[in-house]
C-alpha cells in the first residue's frame, strides 16, 4: 500500500528550471522518506521510477526533443522500472540514420540539465548497429540492454531494439551463462565468498540482490521474457520458491532504501556508521545494539536463503542450458543416493522421508571424496524436507549415532560439515545452533556471524589435518596427528560460542550446552568433562598470552596448574589458534603465534617437571640465555671479559626477557658505543624472528621516554604491541618496544625504518618536540561506545603498580596515555597492548619516581586524568 502523493504538492513545474527540479525532487525525496515507513516497498520504487520518467518526458517536450528518429529507453536497474532515491539513472538515446548538430545540441542540454538536478545519470547516444557492436564486445553492456524500456520519443525505435535483442541477441544461451557466472564468482570472490561480511554490500555480497538479478538475467536471455513467472511457467521455480525469493528480495529493497535515505547519497555498504539509524527505520524496537543485531539477523538469514536458491537455480540453468547431466559419470552409493561426476544426487524424491536419511546424505559426501556439490534437485528435496521437521534431528536415536560418525570420520568435517551448515540441516540438528544463525555482534572483533565465525573455526581444525598445515601451523598439526578423539577437539569448536546472544556469560552456558550434549550422545564423563572445560576457557589461553606477562615463571605455574595436564593443553591451544584465525582475518598475526607457542612450550615444561620451582626455573632460563648469547657473540670476534663487564652492569629481569639472539644483538651494538654523544642508539630489526618489528633504544636515564616514544610511533603509523622499560645499575635505560604496522605486518621497508631512527633521535636528543598524538577518529570508530575504565590489579612485585585500561581504541591512545602518566611524574616498566575490535583492553606497569607503588591517592588521581583526558578527546 502506497501513501498518495499529492499532485498539487509534488508535480513537474513547467517549465522545469534547476531550481524548481531540485525543489520538486528535494519535496519528493521526503515524501518518499515519509511514506516509507508504511508503503509497500515494490510501489515506493516504482512509483520512483514513474516519477522520473515525468521528469525525462517534460524535460523532451520542454528542450522540443524529435519525436521522430530519436527515442529514449531506460536500460540497467531503471529499465527494470524500480529506482532507489539515490541509485543510477541510465538511459540510452536510440537514434537512426544521422543526428543533426541542433538534435546533439539538444541532447547535451538534456543530460546536462539532469545533472544540474543532481541526478546520478549515465547516458551513452547509439544506433541500432552500435548497440549491437557494444553489447558484443562486453557482456554488461548486453545485460543492461536485456531491462530496456520506452520512455518517450520515437516508439518505432524502441521496437526496432525489442526485435533485435529476440533475434539477433549477440552471446548465445550459453555463452551469456558462463559469463555471468564468472561475474558473480569474481564478485563473491571479493566478499570473501560469505554473506556473513558483518559491513556487507547488500547488492554484491553473496546472496545480495545481484544474486537475484543474476537468475533474472539468464532467465530473460534463454526465455525471452520479461516475467519472472516464466521461470515456474518452465518448471524451473515452485510458486513457493518464487515467492521467497520475492520476500526475500523485498526485505533487501527495504533496507537499500532506507540506507539511501540514511545515507542522502548512493551507498550499498551496510556500514556501521548507518546500521542503528536503517534499523530504527525500518522498525527494530529493541535498544541500542539489539536493534541492530535483530536487523542483521533478518538480513543475513534473507541472504543466505538468496545464495541457496541463487545454486539450485543456476545449477537448473546449467543443465538445461548446457546439458551438463549427460556426459557425466554415474554409480549408485546406496539405494537413496548416488554420484553424478563431482556431485551427489537422490535417488528418488522420497529419499528424505524418514529424517534420518539427511545424516545417511552428508555421511555419504564424507565417504566419497569425489564429490564437491549437492545436485539441484536434491538441494530441492533438501529444502522440503526440512521445512517438514517438527523436532530437531538430535531427539532420533539414529540421527545421533550418525552425527558422531560424521564428527569421527577422517572428512566429516569437511565438505560435509561445511554442507550441514549451508543448507541449514546442523540447525535443524542441534536446536542451540539454531539461535545464533545469522547472529552478529555490534563491534568490531567479530568480523563474522556467530554461527559463520563457529563453522570457520570447526574448518580451520579440520584443515590442521592437510599437509599444508604443516609448514604453517607445525605445531597445530603435530598435535592433532597424535590426538587419539579430535571428534572432541570439534564438538569444543562446535559449542565454544553456542550460547552467544542468549545474555549472562556464554562460556558458562555453552559449558552447560555441552555438557547436555555429551549425556544425550552417550559420550563416556572424561570426554564429556574434557569438552566442557574446553568450552568453559576457550578464552583463557589467548588472554593470558596477550594480557599477561608470559616470561614471568609465577604467570606460567598459575596457567598450568589451571590447565592440570598435557591433554587439556593440546586440546586448548588447537582451539585458541583455530578460534583467533576464525574471529577477524586482520587479527592473526606472526606474534600472536610466537606468544601462545611460547605459553604452550613454557607450560608444557612446567608439566614435565615432577616439583617445578618458578625461582629455579627462572635462574635455569636466565643461565641458558647467558650461555646462548656469550656463545653468539664469541663467535661474532668480541672477548669474554669485556661481555661479562657490560652484562654486569644488566639486571636478571634483562635476561629473563629477552631471548639469547636478542642479547647478542643488543650487546654487540652497546660494545660499539665509545662515546655519550652517540646515544640514543636505536635498532630495528626482528632478531627474535616472532613476525613483528623490534625496536630498541639504548640511552643515558630518559625522563618519560616511553611518552616520547609512543608519540613517535604513533605519528608513524605503527602501534605498540608490547614494550618493556627496563634500567642498567648504572644510570642507563634499555627499552625494547614491539611493533606492527597498521596492517599487522613488520616494518620492513628500509626507507620508513630511517625515517622512524632519524625522528626517534631528533625527538630524544630534544632537537624536535614529540609529535601531537590527537587526531580524528576513523569513520569505523564513531558508531561505537566504549566506557573508559582503569582498574588496579595486583602486582607481584610491592614496588610495582598494575592497572588496565579498557577504552575506545584510537590513534595516539598509548601515547596519550602515557603523556597522562608524564604529567604526574610516574614511569611506564611495561606495557601489554590488545585490541579487540574497537576496544582497547591494555596492562600498564608503572612506578613513582623514587621506585614506590601507588598510594591510594595516587591511584585515584591516575584514574581520574586518564579518563578525563581519554573521554574528553
Amino acid at each position: 500500500m502506497l501513501m498518495k502523493r499529492s499532485v498539487a504538492d509534488i508535480a513537474w513545474p513547467d517549465p522545469i528550471t534547476v531550481t524548481a527540479g531540485r525543489d520538486c525532487l528535494t519535496r519528493y525525496q521526503d515524501w518518499s522518506a515519509e511514506a516509507f515507513v508504511t508503503a509497500d516497498i515494490e510501489s515506493l520504487l516504482t512509483d520512483r521510477a514513474a516519477f522520473i520518467d515525468e521528469l525525462l518526458q517534460h524535460l523532451w517536450q520542454q528542450l522540443a526533443l524529435p519525436e521522430q528518429g530519436l527515442a529514449l529507453i531506460a536500460v540497467g536497474g531503471y529499465g527494470r522500472g524500480t529506482l532507489h532515491p539515490h541509485s543510477d539513472i541510465d538511459l540510452l538515446f536510440l537514434f537512426q540514420g544521422d543526428l543533426t548538430p541542433t538534435t546533439e545540441e539538444r541532447i547535451r542540454h538534456y543530460i546536462q540539465l539532469l545533472w544540474d538536478l543532481r541526478l546520478d545519470v549515465g547516458h551513452s547516444v547509439r544506433t541500432i548497429e552500435d548497440c549491437a557492436r557494444e553489447a558484443k564486445a562486453d557482456a554488461s553492456v548486453a545485460t543492461s540492454m536485456l531491462e530496456q524500456r520506452f520512455i518517450v520519443g520515437d516508439a518505432d525505435q524502441e521496437h526496432a531494439l525489442r526485435q533485435f535483442l529476440h533475434t539477433e541477441f549477440p552471446w548465445s544461451s550459453d555463452q551469456f551463462y558462463h559469463a555471468k557466472l564468472d561475474e558473480q564468482n569474481q564478485r563473491h570472490l571479493h566478499y570473501h565468498g560469505t554473506a556473513y561480511n558483518l559491513e556487507p554490500n547488500i547488492k554484491s555480497s553473496p546472496g545480495g540482490l545481484r544474486d537475484i538479478q543474476t537468475i533474472g538475467w539468464i532467465a530473460k536471455r534463454h526465455f525471452h521474457t520479461q516475467s519472472d513467472e516464466s521461470l515456474v511457467q518452465y518448471n524451473f521455480i515452485s510458486a513457493a520458491e518464487l515467492l521467497e525469493l520475492r520476500e526475500s528480495q523485498e526485505f533487501l529493497w527495504r533496507i537499500r532504501f532506507a540506507l539511501h535515505l540514511e545515507a542522502d547519497k548512493k551507498e550499498d555498504r551496510l556500514l556501521f556508521d548507518y546500521q542503528p539509524a536503517v534499523a530504527a527505520r525500518l522498525g527494530y524496537n529493541e535498544s541500542g545494539k539489539a536493534a541492530v543485531e535483530a536487523m542483521m539477523k533478518d538480513f543475513f538469514n534473507a541472504m543466505v536463503g538468496v545464495s541457496e536458491l541463487n545454486d539450485m537455480l543456476l545449477q537448473f540453468f546449467a543443465q538445461t542450458i548446457l546439458s551438463d547431466a549427460k556426459d557425466l559419470q554415474r554409480y549408485a552409493i546406496d539405494d537413496q543416493f548416488k554420484v553424478l561426476g563431482e556431485s551427489i544426487a537422490a535417488q528418488h524424491d522420497e529419499v528424505f522421508q524418514n529424517p534420518r536419511a539427511l545424516l545417511d546424505f552428508f555421511l555419504a559426501i564424507a565417504e566419497h571424496s569425489e564429490i564437491r556439490y549437492v545436485r539441484a534437485h536434491t538441494i530441492r528435496l533438501l529444502r522440503n524436507a526440512r521445512r517438514e521437521l517438527t523436532h530437531p534431528l538430535s531427539d532420533i536415536p539414529e540421527c545421533r549415532e550418525r552425527f558422531m560418525q560424521l564428527l569421527r570420520h577422517p572428512r566429516g568435517c569437511g565438505l560435509a560439515f561445511k554442507l550441514m551448515h549451508k543448507h541449514k540441516i546442523l540447525a535443524h540438528y542441534l536446536p542451540q545452533w539454531a539461535q545464533i544463525v545469522g547472529q552478529m555482534q555490534f563491534d568490531l572483533f567479530h568480523a563474522y556471524t556467530v554461527d559463520e565465525h563457529t563453522y570457520r573455526l570447526v574448518r580451520n581444525l579440520y584443515r590442521y589435518n592437510g599437509p599444508e598445515a604443516e609448514e604453517e601451523f607445525p605445531l597445530c598439526a603435530k598435535i592433532i596427528a597424535s590426538m587419539a578423539k579430535p571428534e572432541l577437539l570439534y564438538l569444543a569448536g562446535i559449542f565454544h560460542d553456542i550460547a552467544k546472544g542468549r545474555g549472562g556469560d556464554h562460556s558458562e552456558l555453552g559449558e552447560h550446552d555441552a555438557r547436555n550434549f555429551g549425556l544425550q550422545h552417550g559420550l563416556d564423563e572424561a570426554d564429556t568433562d574434557l569438552v566442557a572445560w574446553l568450552v568453559r576457557q576457550h578464552l583463557y589461553m589467548s588472554v593470558t598470552a596477550q594480557k599477561r606477562d608470559i616470561h614471568d615463571p609465577e604467570v606460567i605455574e598459575e596457567f598450568a596448574n589451571k590447565v592440570g595436564n598435557q591433554q587439556r593443553l593440546d586440546y586448548l591451544y588447537c582451539l585458541t589458534v583455530a578460534d583467533i584465525r576464525a574471529t577477524n582475518s586482520s587479527l592473526w598475526n606472526n606474534w600472536k603465534a610466537t606468544l601462545l607457542e611460547n605459553l604452550y612450550l613454557a607450560t608444557q615444561r612446567y608439566l614435565e617437571q615432577q616439583q617445578p620451582s618458578p625461582q629455579r626455573e627462572m635462574r635455569q632460563r636466565i643461565h641458558q640465555h647467558q650461555q646462548h648469547a656469550m656463545a653468539l657473540l664469541l663467535s661474532a670476534g668480541f672477548e669474554v671479559q669485556e661481555i661479562q663487564e657490560l652484562w654486569s652492569r644488566f639486571t636478571a629481569d634483562y635476561f629473563l626477557r629477552h631471548q639469547p639472539e636478542q642479547i647478542a644483538w643488543h650487546s654487540q651494538y652497546i660494545l660499539n658505543v665509545s662515546d655519550d654523544d652517540l646515544l640514543p642508539l636505536i635498532l630495528v630489526g626482528d632478531e627474535n624472528r616472532q613476525g613483528t618489528t623490534e625496536l630498541f633504544i639504548y640511552h643515558l636515564e630518559h625522563e618519560h621516554l616511553f611518552a616520547e616514544v609512543a608519540a613517535v610511533l604513533d605519528h608513524q603509523n605503527l602501534s605498540i604491541h608490547d614494550a618493556q622499560i627496563l634500567a642498567t645499575r648504572d644510570g642507563f635505560v634499555m627499552d625494547t618496544f614491539v611493533v606492527l604496522q597498521e596492517d599487522g605486518e613488520p616494518l620492513t621497508d628500509a626507507r620508513r625504518i630511517e625515517a622512524l631512527k632519524q625522528e626517534l633521535h631528533d625527538v630524544l636528543r630534544g632537537r624536535a618536540a614529540a609529535p601531537n598524538t590527537q587526531r580524528r577518529l576513523p569513520r569505523r570508530l564513531r558508531s561505537f561506545q566504549v566506557q573508559t575504565k582503569v582498574e588496579f590489579v595486583p602486582s607481584r612485585n610491592a614496588r610495582r603498580t598494575a592497572f588496565e585500561l579498557t577504552a575506545l581504541d584510537r590513534p595516539g591512545l598509548v601515547a596519550q596515555v602515557a603523556r597522562v602518566l608524564q604529567e604526574l611524574d610516574l614511569n611506564i616498566l611495561t606495557a601489554k597492548i590488545s585490541t579487540v575490535g574497537e576496544q582497547a583492553e591494555d596492562l600498564f606497569i608503572v612506578a613513582t619516581e623514587a621506585n614506590t607503588a601507588l598510594d591510594e591517592q595516587q591511584r585515584i588521581q591516575l584514574r581520574k586524568q586518564i579518563i578525563a583526558t581519554l573521554d574528553h578527546n
